[in-house]
């Protein structure tokens, strides 16, 4: 059995004990069927009733428009697992949106600064020939440089690329990076980046891909985002799903409209509560003052401590005491070894 097909077993398996978890809260997103045996055959799946026919974002894909068959509604409150079905397992692509043509459109940032959906047929050309560059200098909406000790890495918040880096090469793209948490990232959202990567790479097959942060009102994070995929050349056989993935973290509390947090159990409401967020953000900020070691030939910042210092040479060592966020803000990324 190869790669994508193994993971695409896992994912599968996944997504139908998220339905039933989530029982009947939806009316079009959570039906009580296996995800399995939502991915019919090959012949219904050429059908028009199972790819239903919506607005065919292919010319649209600036706008944020979120198609008929999702409401936010239907989504149940975050309960345990990462990412849920949503409309059968059947992304809102119509038949005429197949191509086997490689492209990429994003969304132009709204008024708050916000992404929309990004969009992409993806084939072996799109995908990166080199390593990712830095992308610390991009701040997207309700961004906030914190940590917290349960949360692996430390860091609470991430850059999530909409579209992944592996699977159409964008690095530092204001338009395709999202406030999101670690869980959402490594959870939610990266089973099914490397799931459409593996098929692409082995098949050399196109993939249909979509991903649409949802903000509730004007919130400056997003509660979550879908995802859309569908391969093109065999019509769904090798990928097929469209699910929404939590941006949560465990154990963590998050204020949507600002992207403040603060640790599980404390509660508040109005200007109490954010005032306990803006405390909390000082209190952390300061306590993150530190001093590290710069190396300015690889911009990458250590712990005084960390074994690397000792192979830089004196013209590329520097030492610096302040906040991570400053660093990361100037183009630094931290230290994979000792992680600062």
């Amino acid at each position: 059995m190869s790669v994508y097909k193994k993971k695409r077993v896992v994912l599968i398996w996944l997504l139908l004990f998220g339905v039933l978890l989530s029982g009947c809260a939806g009316k079009s997103s959570l039906k009580d069927d296996s995800p399995q045996n939502e991915q019919v055959s090959a012949e219904e799946k050429k059908s028009d009733s199972d790819i239903e026919e919506t607005v065919n974002l292919t010319e649209q894909a600036e706008n944020t428009v979120l198609t008929d068959s999702f409401d936010l509604s239907d989504i149940p409150e975050y309960s345990g697992s990462p990412y849920i079905p949503v409309n059968g397992n059947v992304p809102d692509f119509t038949r005429e949106d197949l191509t086997t043509d490689s492209f990429e459109t994003y969304s132009e940032l709204d008024e708050l600064g916000r992404c929309g959906a990004a969009y992409a047929s993806v084939g072996t050309d799109l995908m990166p020939d080199k390593k990712r560059g830095s992308i610390s200098k991009v701040k997207p909406s309700g961004w906030h440089s914190i940590e917290y000790d349960n949360v692996e890495g430390d860091s609470l918040y991430n850059r999530c690329h909409l579209i992944g880096y592996q699977l159409t090469a964008e690095n530092a793209n204001e338009k395709n990076l999202i406030t999101g948490t670690r869980y959402l990232n490594t959870e939610g959202m990266l089973p099914f980046e490397n799931m459409v990567a593996d098929y692409v790479k082995e098949t050399k097959n196109h993939v249909l891909y979509r991903v649409t942060p949802v903000f509730a009102g004007d919130d400056l994070i997003a509660g979550g985002v879908r995802m859309e995929a569908m391969s093109v050349e065999d019509e769904g056989e090798g990928i097929l799903f469209h699910v929404y993935c939590y941006n949560v973290q465990p154990g963590i509390a998050i204020d949507y409209a600002t992207g403040g947090s603060w640790a599980d159990g404390r509660t508040a409401s109005g200007d109490t509560r954010k005032d306990e967020i803006n405390n909390h953000e000082t209190k952390q900020q300061k306590e993150k003052k530190a001093t590290y070691i710069l190396n300015t030939n690889t911009n990458k910042f250590h712990k005084p401590s960390c074994s690397s210092i000792k192979k830089m040479t004196k013209a590329n060592k520097k030492e610096y005491t302040g906040s991570r966020e400053d660093l990361e803000n100037t183009g630094y990324d931290p230290c994979k070894r000792c992680k600062p």
